[in-house]
């Protein structure tokens, strides 16, 4: 039962504060607050033994460091790596979801919990285990020389294909679920009148069924890209110290330099440019529903 008020023009106060009050608590505690707290870091110096400075005053140095080449080179190769991530989890998640959208019924749900079953293991676990597998005498190497394919071992971990292999395997399951929600809601009937209408399955995919699911592809990719960008456990891992993304600049900045105000000014610019990046995600969503 919805409370309302005498006038019947919505819930009382009080219940929209039970409703959204929780929520909103949480995103005032742990995302508003500590972001407050990083943009008055941006504007001190670092201290001497580290941390910040609140003596020496304010200074804009920290922006200015940012555009060093050597931090927009990570930037770039970060977004790089994003990128490429992000392409093939999409290759391999729209066909993947496809397939499950069209099972029965009730084998469904038996392969969403398989596709979401890595996320019940520990995710430095899984990592891990990417190691064992690509080291040189790890499975792949072994099973390749020992099938004849390569002569000696390869050169797979610590470059920057094992850190693309790490997190596409770590974000895949975000690519998915939201492929499969979009491709389930197609309607059905839309197929069958393509079909009558004498259109190959092909043609109807293209032509229907593609652009239907559009806004959950965009949907996964943000979801894979965000993640994968600031990631820094598996550039460490995986990447061996060869491979530094901006995630990895950020907690070295935190912990190992201690240098507190340029790391939140780093922080504050890759959260920047993801808000961009979702604003640009429902500009795109828009403009498809629109159309």
């Amino acid at each position: 039962m919805v409370l309302r008020g005498k006038a019947g023009s919505g819930p009382r106060p009080r219940a929209r504060f039970l409703l959204i009050g929780p929520g909103f608590a949480y995103l005032v505690v742990l995302l508003l607050l500590p972001l407050a707290l990083l943009a008055c870091y941006t504007v001190f110096q670092r201290g001497r033994f580290g941390g910040i400075a609140y003596a020496d005053g304010v200074t804009g140095e920290n922006f200015s460091r940012i555009a060093d080449s050597l931090y927009a080179g990570v930037l770039v190769d970060s977004l790089r790596i994003a990128a490429i991530t992000t392409v093939l989890a999409l290759v391999l998640g729209y066909p993947t979801a496809y397939v499950i959208a069209r099972l029965p019924r009730r084998w469904r749900t038996v392969a969403l919990i398989l596709v979401v079953l890595p996320f019940w293991t520990n995710f430095l676990i899984r990592t891990h285990a990417w190691i064992a597998l690509l080291s040189s005498q790890g499975v792949v190497n072994t099973a390749l020389t020992g099938i004849g394919i390569a002569d000696r071992p390869l050169e797979l971990l610590y470059t920057d294909s094992a850190v693309v292999v790490g997190l596409l395997y770590a974000h895949l399951p975000l690519m998915v679920l939201p492929l499969y929600s979009a491709i389930e809601r197609v309607d059905t009937r839309l197929l069958e009148a393509s079909a009558d209408l004498g259109a190959r399955p092909a043609r109807t995919f293209w032509s229907v069924t593609l652009p239907l699911t559009l806004p959950g592809a965009l949907t996964g990719c943000v979801f894979v890209f965000v993640p994968s960008l600031g990631n820094f456990v598996v550039p460490e891992l995986l990447g061996g110290g060869r491979t530094v993304m901006v995630g990895n600049v950020i907690k070295d900045q935190f912990l190992t330099a201690r240098d507190w105000p340029f790391g939140s000014v780093l922080a504050l610019a890759l959260v920047a440019s993801l808000v961009l990046l979702l604003m640009a995600q429902a500009w795109a969503r828009r403009r498809l529903w629109g159309r």
